[in-house]
């Protein structure tokens, strides 16, 4: 059994019921982009691969699910809990690893877990990749130059 397809496959289930088609892809780009994002970061920083993706698939599962961003990371914890206990495929310490990081993942101007740093780093990287021709904004440019940095990436300013 394969867990990340099984989360995949709980995402799709909420993004499929957003009535918006453009938020329906922006849901699509950005978790997905953003699991894909933590798999790169985890991979660099020796991280466990297979939770950074499934924190990012989960990470604004919240918002999407209620279209309501308001206190999305904390809400999205308790959602993502709920979620993972029920597929009953996740030990208990792994879905307190990836709550965790869903917890924390709006804290960007605080250092946590290891863990916790590859989702916020992750949701940066896909916000500030998406397009590069957007401004990468002001809250998300140091943590964006650094990772730049980190992955020896050059001729984008921020």
């Amino acid at each position: 059994m394969n867990r990340i397809e099984k989360v995949r496959e709980a995402v799709d289930a909420v993004l499929l019921n957003i009535a918006d088609a453009g938020e329906r892809r922006c849901g699509y780009m950005h978790l997905y982009g953003v699991s894909q994002a933590c798999v790169l970061i985890a991979l660099k920083r020796n991280e466990n691969a297979e939770l950074a993706a499934v924190a990012g698939m989960l990470h604004d599962i919240y918002t999407y699910a209620t279209m309501d961003p308001r206190d999305h990371a904390h809400k999205g914890s308790a959602m993502a809990r709920d979620l993972l206990n029920s597929m009953k495929c996740f030990e208990a310490g792994e879905i307190d690893v990836i709550c965790s990081a869903i917890y924390h993942h709006s804290s960007k101007e605080i250092s946590h877990t290891s863990f916790d740093e590859v989702l916020k780093d992750a949701d940066v990287m896909q916000h500030c990749l998406y397009n590069p021709l957007f401004d990468v904004m002001e809250h998300e440019t140091e943590r964006f130059g650094k990772l730049k940095e980190e992955f020896g990436l050059t001729g984008r300013e921020t």
